[in-house]
């Protein structure tokens, strides 16, 4: 019997960004088997049950011939590492993944970072050797956070619009720092680990031999990214603010309402995710300070010159503020492409604090002062 790793490419969808792990047995009769934890149902309720945390993964078992061919279809190489087990050990292995394999067992609640198709590979292998195995430090000096790794990919991927959407979701549980055995929740960083790995005083795997060698199916880097689009629009906007014409105006108050409408919804959406979910590294997101629900609300109310409207925003005014002077200091790693948000944000706020009041707000004690003064 022969067992060994599989570490598959990247490929250009984003469920596949980040490479994939399956382990294939060989066995005497010449049968070849691949055990793959990363296989899903994909039903009419695939997609609330992905967005809630839900979503049930399986291991299947399939020809190698089979699983290799799928991935020549994808344009994406595959390595193999050879697991250097004793025939006792191999044995464990292989029954371990048999009853895995079982209906009654084969189901998991898929977890990115702490439970997916990669640290099921690893980890069922490192239950069923009889010494432990002692893995070596794959980590740089500047220990790098969840994001850190994941980023990594989604920019070689040039998948920055995927960035932006995973940095807005996730929180502050993503940032924090990753031990050595954590980061073998990639797949190529399970080869490293287990590429320098000892078991019994000698290596736990063979060197990693390409079996598959195609191409790279990763896009060409996008002309419009976050920061150039967002870039593009503050500018636009600031134009159209200082434009007196009538339909700048109107293309201005507009826009007020459509924008706080999507930070509201993007609020709400986010709070969905906190509370709502079984997604853990989706709480404790310091997104909500710009992305407020509220605002959902508010944005009804961007042409109103009441009072307490105007104070509403002036709120929103300073609280932004604040969040773009500690932008680089919070506990969460902001993503920067949203900076020009941030300041349109102050922008549109500080003028909607402006807003002069009706005359029915004129019994209001500020308006009355204000009143007086300008009689004086």
């Amino acid at each position: 019997m022969r067992i060994s790793l599989l570490t598959c490419a990247p490929g250009e969808e984003l469920y596949s960004t980040f490479g994939h792990t399956a382990l294939r047995v060989r066995d005497a009769a010449g049968r070849d088997y691949v055990f793959n934890y990363g296989t899903f149902e994909f039903g009419p309720d695939f997609y609330m049950q992905f967005i809630r945390g839900k979503l049930l993964y399986f291991l299947s078992v399939e020809d190698f011939n089979d699983f290799l061919y799928e991935y020549q279809l994808q344009s994406r190489s595959v390595q193999e590492q050879v697991l250097q087990l004793s025939c006792d050990e191999k044995q464990k292995l292989f029954s371990a993944l048999q009853n895995n394999a079982q209906e009654q067992n084969r189901y998991y609640k898929y977890d990115f970072l702490f439970d997916n198709c990669t640290t099921r590979a690893g980890d069922i292998v490192v239950k069923n050797t009889n010494s432990q195995v002692a893995f070596k430090n794959i980590l740089p000096n500047k220990i790098p956070t969840f994001r850190d790794l994941i980023h990594g990919y989604l920019n070689a991927g040039h998948k920055y619009w995927s960035k932006l959407g995973i940095d807005i979701l996730l929180g502050a549980k993503l940032d924090r720092k990753v031990t050595n055995r954590e980061a073998m929740f990639l797949p190529d960083y399970l080869l490293k680990g287990f590429d320098s790995a000892v078991l019994n005083n000698h290596p736990l795997v063979s060197q990693p031999q390409t079996i598959l060698k195609m191409p790279s199916p990763l896009e060409e880097k996008s002309f419009f990214t976050p920061p150039l689009v967002f870039a593009l629009l503050l500018i636009m906007i600031l134009v159209l603010s200082f434009l007196k014409s009538n339909w700048a105006r109107i293309t201005i108050n507009v826009f007020d309402f459509l924008f706080f409408f999507i930070l509201g919804l993007a609020g709400i959406l986010l709070l969905f995710m906190w509370f709502g979910t079984d997604h853990r590294v989706c709480r404790n997101n310091y997104n909500l300070l710009w992305a407020l629900p509220i605002n959902i609300v508010m944005a009804f109310f961007v042409n109103s010159k009441k009072y307490w409207v105007k104070k509403y925003f002036n709120f929103i005014f300073w609280l932004t503020v604040l969040l773009a002077l500690t932008w680089f200091f919070l506990p969460q790693q902001m993503n920067n492409a949203l900076l020009p948000i941030v300041l349109l944000i102050i922008h549109r706020s500080w003028n909607l604090s402006k807003t002069q009041l009706y005359a029915g707000e004129r019994n209001h004690p500020q308006a009355q002062k204000n009143i007086l003064q300008g009689y004086r």
